[in-house]
């Protein structure tokens, strides 16, 4: 089996990849929403790919993998690497998880990710409110994540909130970051109280809280979010779109404290996790397939972080319905140090209607059942998917 061409086209508001073989086999895989100025990037790498055998992930991977970054230029490594190894279940006949070394798990955890509520606004009472809607959904999840503080519009509409200036940048992630007020800092542990006394035991919360955090205000955070049990507190220090680990001063926060630490999400390929796991400077990491170098990338992550006693909860909060599907099969075959993922959803809602593979009923109990179906198990369906291209992509099935 050969490749034969690398396409790339912008489906709905996602760059989605498809790689096409002598064999009449395509693999396919779709990178983080809202990411289109990635195109040109996967289509690079169409000239290192063509001739090869799609079914050496491995080797194919090797000719691109020195040419990716920290998100988002990772994204277009990874996304052909998800598509590849669709190609090689496919013509295998079996799941993917099956060649990553078959499931330990036949369902998978996951937390609300990308179901969101607009908020009334962030006091208290509204993310207690917030937090009883999240509770209530049909899907049943056992955690919820909630952004608060750096990672939520909180910094800027709390007076006060911290000392620094906005940051002006018109782009996603753009790092807003200085020392927090007394009055911040209060107002903070004020919700996690009002959220807690809602939740009760019954769910686990986790807050995603940044970045922006400097190290003197994320040690008094921690300490005074530890009487309320929380499952992390997610990238105080780095995060998101910042292209730096800095273990070493996450593992100052995380050696003064019992809140776990978690980040992961913006960083690409193991070599950038060495430190944070060697030095165990964080409890739980969780870098995102879209992201970090693909499926196999994280399972070595993964599996690296269990012997060091470090948890494993995966991001993939925009990564699309392709992405749930590549989030499921490795998530299976993920150590016992594997807590849940970030569950996606299809963006818009009509991307339920050109895919195939996906049950009825998504998540139960706050648990996906692991697919079985050849590949990722989840398929665009050619028909449906060509009246959502753009007319320069309108070749994007031939």
């Amino acid at each position: 089996m050969k490749i034969v061409d690398v396409k790339c086209a912008i489906i709905g508001k996602s760059p989605i990849v498809r790689i096409v073989t002598d064999k009449g086999i395509s693999g396919y895989g779709q990178a983080e929403t809202w990411k289109p100025y990635l195109k040109p990037h996967i289509l690079a790498f169409r000239d290192a790919l063509i001739g090869e055998d799609p079914t050496n992930v491995e080797r194919c991977v090797l000719k691109i993998r020195q040419r990716g970054g920290f998100k988002p230029w990772g994204s277009a490594v990874s996304v052909i690497e998800m598509a590849l190894w669709d190609i090689a279940g496919k013509a295998a006949g079996v799941a993917v998880h099956k060649l990553l070394g078959g499931r330990v798990r036949d369902r998978v955890r996951v937390y609300n990710g990308s179901i969101r509520f607009p908020l009334a606004g962030h006091r208290p009472e509204d993310l207690a409110d917030d937090l009883k809607k999240m509770m209530a959904l049909p899907e049943g999840f056992t955690i919820i994540k909630q952004p608060i503080g750096f990672h939520s519009p909180m910094k800027r509409e709390i007076p006060n909130f911290y000392y620094g200036e906005p940051n002006a940048s018109p782009f996603h992630g753009a790092l807003d970051r200085g020392p927090i007020t007394e009055k911040g800092l209060r107002h903070f542990v004020d919700c996690v109280a009002a959220m807690k006394e809602v939740a009760g035991d019954t769910i686990g919360l986790a807050l995603d809280c940044g970045p922006g955090w400097m190290l003197p205000d994320a040690i008094r955070l921690a300490r005074m979010l530890e009487p309320y049990n929380l499952l992390w507190i997610e990238d105080l220090l780095t995060g998101d779109y910042t292209p730096w680990v800095n273990a070493g001063v996450y593992r100052e926060l995380t050696r003064v404290s019992t809140t776990p630490i978690h980040t992961g999400e913006q960083i690409y390929l193991r070599q950038n996790f060495k430190e944070l796991i060697e030095t165990q400077a964080v409890n739980v990491l969780g870098p995102d397939p879209a992201d970090v170098g693909g499926i196999a990338e994280l399972k070595w992550i993964a599996e690296y972080a269990d012997l060091h006693s470090i948890l494993f909860a995966p991001h993939g909060t925009a990564n699309g319905l392709l992405g749930l599907a590549a989030l499921i099969q490795v998530s299976a075959t993920l150590p016992a140090n594997f807590i849940a993922f970030e569950y996606t959803t299809g963006d818009p809602d009509w991307w339920y209607d050109i895919v195939e593979g996906l049950p009825e009923v998504i998540v139960k109990n706050g648990f996906i059942d692991v697919i079985d179906r050849p590949g990722m198990g989840v398929d665009l369906i050619p028909e449906k998917a060509k009246r959502y291209l753009a007319e320069d992509d309108r070749d994007f099935f031939a």
